[in-house]
């Protein structure tokens, strides 16, 4: 029991002595009754001593209350039984927090070991081309335990601090934050545990980068919430938070666009507000919705200040896991660097949470997603260039924890990174330890006058005949409570959270009489109307806080008010300086401390489990008037670190240092854009085929996709002729030709589409080759469905998205009769490749910038033989398999390519159960600093690892970005099972039919351990349908226009 800790050592005392009492009792039934209670026994009875003594200092509410019930009971037989049965009860909680602690220790120790196994296995690696001087010396930065934290900042010397002549940089900042309430005034902190310290920081974080030289605009991206449980302005779909001065960009050159922005995105359920752990299955709603922002704004900020050129995001910043996760998604769509900042970290709280003994991993996981939590950091971590923590604490003992930074790893990729030696793929995220801000405009220095007891002495009354003077209204709230609101005043202010410690600063308060004797508390947790309509964990902490005044008798010693505006918190640090008081954060986990910074003092540090010592912390400081002004003199100095501008000109210094990039097209969509006179002729010919195409589908004919090939007299292929440009004959021909030179006039068709249907059902047999008749049946139900329709058919295009190869994929559309060119884009190799048809009939053109698109960290050369080893070496759950043991591996050479590695699986019959789920591999591959996207497909018969952020559903927000063509007019067709990447497909703002009974084979079983779709895909969504496997066109038909009616 959490806080208890004496508590549990007497247990622990009672279970080492073999519970002597209750095996006593138990032999002799007769007597147990009065033994317990009247004390008529032979013997000590420990369990009694406990249960009338102790028991009433335990924090467990449930048992408080089952106690309260014992001694209200008259009956004493039954009041007997109650203790008997409270006895054990307890000693079951002992029990259970004994074999969870025993579980966690074994997992912290696997954990390690993997951990050394990992960097083991990655040094190996590093050190095979490095000469005998450099191998002694990356090695003994593997081996030394701490290096010397000047080392850490070797390449800072390099960079060059942000300064005002950056002024002409003009930048676009993107900022991220989507739970809790968040608004640019009157802010509701501690409305409820998602609206704390985050969303002020969030929100000043983007007025000062707004005011910074070089930075012209800053969006903070949240959620819209269209509920009548909030305010009216969090349904606002944007709010001005400031604009930038006329200095800042050059008097006339002021942009209307210019300035901080808070830009609401609508995702999940419209007309209600959500809890952080609800929003997870709606994620990718959100980055759809972002995307689609980031566009249209990077255009307008191209036609002010970018010379028609479309100005990108500079850095995408995520806040928290939710937005980390978002971030890394929308930092690959649009090829642009990424920053996270974690605030909380999930493995941190999993440790904290385990270490309380109270409830089970799968308790946790249950309450807190935090499963779903831990996979977005680490997905974060693996996307991120830069990682802003607010204490080297936080890096090595919270970050630490995930497997995607090891601090010793990083330090060797660091220096060979410095050496221009090949790191082989691997890669760790940069950290930097940036203080957080803070707005100083409210606080005024204080000199040593008595205006501040002039203040109090109005407050309290004044002198007879004197005229009251204005006081902050917030200190008349405090005052009321205080006896003698003279005395030095103790000050905590934060949410009602357990966390936070409150009890136990009560505890410590309440039974120091010196103490007490000295000061009073005050205690801001919040706001609250009535404690029932709160959450329970706050409710628990203020009823708790409550009970522990009264059992301490602290009325007139303790303020609690119950309402509190932002405006306020200056004026209440104030009234805790001018009574010459002391601001306590008895936080048992901080990682931002922001009330630390706004207290503006330095003080003293103590454990915050120990009540003692924060007792006598604070009983020196009200005591010591001398300690006291030398605290308060230290944090005046020490102030302007940690002022806003300061930390934008770090963070901005820090982000310049990323490898900067953004999307760079060979050849530029504005520009084929503004050529509608030439290809208005080209889509006129395009409904020509499209015409034919409706014929051939509702004619006699079995084959579907007959020739649309003109005669050679038509008019119509003399025109298309002279318009074509020169081809690629063979695949061969697309690799070794300038990519450049591909780009046919059927480019801007897909750029110039409606809606996009997009075909990815994973029909395969149990050998994982294609079941071409039921693909084929189906692709041509699709197609008679939307060529039924004239409106739906009149801009419709067809994508293929599968996880074949090109070569197979071209063989399947040859055995099945299918013409490439009937298809706007292939997307193939799972997400690794995408190809247009070309002029020429039959030939088809890969997207000559996809490839540099989703190089980011791809580490091809060490890929192979790490993911060789790792799966012909370790089985299930970790254990080495046995050295005799068959390869379950066969590299796939046909089905790889340069982005995309490829095995097939070995006697599946034996295999399949042997091979690691993907949660597993990639935590090994995390752990030796590769970054990539594992998957199983075509019926768990392939491994395909493909780049970290390339995948189906990556390349269709892909063709977002690069042909404007807005994934919320996509309708992706999926089975009810396919490849590990299945949950991808599914949500987001595109409309998915999954068809039943389509797909009886699939893959997604290998992709977790633990169960986390419910987490991943939303359980009800306007954007998702339903289809039978045997529907008519007409259902088919029909389920597109009632997706298409669904709210964007």
């Amino acid at each position: 029991m959490a806080g208890n800790e004496w508590i549990n050592g007497y247990l622990e005392a009672i279970l080492d002595s073999q519970a002597q009492g209750i095996e006593e009792t138990q032999q002799k039934p007769q007597t147990s009754v009065t033994a317990l209670r009247d004390g008529e026994g032979e013997f000590f009875n420990p369990t009694k001593y406990f249960v009338e003594e102790v028991v009433t200092g335990v924090d467990e509410t449930d048992l408080h209350r089952t106690w309260l019930k014992v001694v209200a009971t008259r009956n004493s037989r039954e009041r007997n039984s109650r203790l008997e049965n409270m006895c054990w009860r307890i000693w079951h909680l002992t029990r259970k927090k004994k074999q969870l602690e025993w579980e966690d220790s074994q997992r912290v120790a696997n954990r390690r070991l993997e951990r050394e196994q990992g960097r083991r296995d990655a040094t190996e690696d590093l050190f095979e081309d490095l000469s005998e001087g450099e191998k002694g010396d990356g090695l003994g930065e593997i081996v030394q335990p701490e290096t010397p934290r000047r080392q850490l900042q070797r390449n800072s010397s390099s960079v060059d601090i942000w300064s005002d002549d950056k002024k002409e940089n003009r930048l676009y900042v993107v900022l991220i934050s989507l739970h809790g309430l968040v608004r640019g005034e009157n802010m509701e902190l501690g409305s409820d545990s998602d609206t704390g310290g985050q969303v002020k920081y969030v929100v000043e974080l983007a007025r000062a980068l707004a005011r910074m030289p070089g930075v012209y605009r800053v969006d903070l991206f949240t959620r819209q919430i269209c509920s009548s449980e909030v305010d009216w302005s969090y349904a606002e779909p944007t709010e001005m938070l400031t604009t930038a001065s006329a200095e800042d960009c050059d008097g006339d050159e002021t942009g209307e666009s210019s300035g901080a922005y808070i830009i609401r995105i609508p995702f999940g359920p419209r007309d209600k507000y959500l809890p952080k752990e609800i929003l997870w299955p709606y994620i990718q709603e959100f980055v759809d919705g972002a995307l689609a922002h980031i566009l249209n704004m990077s255009k307008v900020l191209g036609e002010q200040i970018g010379n028609g050129k479309p100005v990108w995001p500079y850095v995408i910043h995520g806040h928290y896991a939710d937005a980390g996760d978002s971030a890394a998604l929308l930092s690959g769509a649009l090829n642009v660097p990424m920053v996270l900042t974690g605030h909380s970290l999930g493995r941190n709280k999993l440790e904290q949470l385990l270490k309380q003994g109270r409830q089970s991993k799968e308790d946790i996981n249950s309450t807190y997603k935090i499963k779903r939590r831990i996979e977005a950091e680490e997905l974060s971590l693996d996307a991120a260039e830069l990682v802003i923590t607010s204490t080297r604490q936080e890096i090595d003992e919270q970050w630490g924890l995930y497997d995607g930074f090891d601090v010793k790893l990083e330090k060797v990729l660091r220096a060979r990174a410095r050496r221009g030696v090949n790191c082989h793929g691997r890669y760790m995220p940069r950290m930097a330890v940036i203080p957080p801000g803070m707005d100083f405009t409210n606080v005024v220095v204080q000199e040593e006058t008595l205006e501040g007891d002039g203040e109090l002495a109005s407050l309290a009354g004044g002198a007879e005949g004197s005229s009251p003077k204005a006081v902050p209204t917030i200190w008349s709230d405090v005052m009321r409570f205080f006896t003698n609101p003279h005395k030095p005043m103790i000050l905590a202010l934060s949410r009602p959270d357990p966390k936070k410690n409150i009890t136990t600063l009560l505890k410590a308060f309440g039974e120091c009489r010196h103490l007490r004797e000295l000061a009073n508390l005050t205690l801001i947790m919040g706001n609250r109307d009535d404690i029932d309509e709160l959450p329970s964990g706050n409710a628990s902490v203020l009823t708790t806080a409550l009970k522990l005044i009264d059992k301490y008798d602290l009325y007139g010693s303790v303020a609690y008010p119950k309402h509190h505006k932002q405006s306020d918190v200056p004026d209440i640090y104030r009234l805790a300086a001018n009574t010459k008081g002391v601001f306590i954060n008895p936080a048992l986990v901080e990682p931002f401390g922001l009330t630390l910074i706004e207290a503006l003092h330095n003080g003293l540090l103590v454990d915050p489990h120990d009540q003692e010592a924060i007792a006598n912390a604070l009983l020196k400081l009200v005591s010591e008037k001398n300690l006291w002004n030398e605290c308060r003199i230290n944090g005046w100095k020490n102030i302007h670190l940690f002022s806003w501008p300061e930390h934008c000109r770090t963070y901005l210094t820090r982000v310049a240092s990323c490898r900067m990039r953004h999307p760079q097209w060979q050849t530029d969509a504005d520009e084929m854009a503004a050529q509608e006179d030439e290809f208005s002729l080209n889509d006129s010919l395009k409904d020509v085929q499209d015409m034919s195409l409706r014929l051939s589908v509702d004619g006699d004919k079995p084959s579907w996709n007959a020739s649309l090939e003109p005669s050679s007299n038509d008019p119509v292929k003399q025109i298309m002729s002279r318009m074509k440009q020169p081809e690629i004959k063979s695949k061969p021909e697309v690799q070794g030709k300038k990519q450049g030179d591909n780009v046919g006039s059927r480019f801007p068709v897909l750029r110039r589409r409606e809606r996009l249907i997009v075909i990815a059902f994973d029909c395969y047999n149990e050998e994982g080759a294609v079941d071409v008749k039921s693909m084929v049946t189906m692709i041509q139900n699709i197609v008679k469905a939307v060529r039924s329709d004239p409106k739906m058919a009149k801009n419709s295009g067809f994508a293929l998205s599968t996880s074949m190869p090109l070569d197979e994929l071209t063989s399947f559309f040859k055995s099945a009769k299918i013409q490439v060119s009937e298809f706007d884009t292939l997307i193939c190799s799972s997400g690794s490749e995408v190809y247009y048809p070309g002029a020429e009939e039959g030939k088809l053109l890969p997207d000559p910038d996809y490839a540099s698109h989703i190089d980011y960290r791809w580490g091809n050369e060490g890929l192979k033989n790490t993911v060789w080893k790792l799966m012909n070496t370790t089985a299930v759950g970790g254990e080495a398999r046995n050295k005799g043991s068959p390869s379950l591996l066969e590299e796939d050479k046909p089905s790889s390519n340069e982005h995309c590695v490829a095995y097939l699986i070995k006697d599946r019959s034996k295999g399949f159960f042997q091979v690691m789920r993907i949660d597993d591999l990639r935590q090994k591959l995390r752990l030796r600093g590769l970054r990539c996207h594992p998957m199983y497909c075509r019926n768990s018969t392939r491994l395909q690892i493909v780049p970290l952020l390339a995948s189906r559903s990556q390349a269709l927000r892909y063709l977002f970005v690069r042909w404007r063509l807005n994934v919320a007019n996509m309708y992706v067709v999926v089975g009810e099972h396919g490849d590990t990447d299945y949950e991808e497909l599914i949500s987001g703002t595109h409309k998915t039919v999954i068809v039943k009974g389509l797909v009886t084979l699939g893959s997604d079983a290998l992709l977790r351990s633990t169960d986390l779709r419910d987490d991943i895909v939303p359980s009800e969504s306007p954007f998702i349908g339903f289809l039978k496997g045997d529907a008519p066109v007409n259902e088919i038909t029909d389920i597109l226009k009632q997706l298409s009616k669904a709210a964007t």
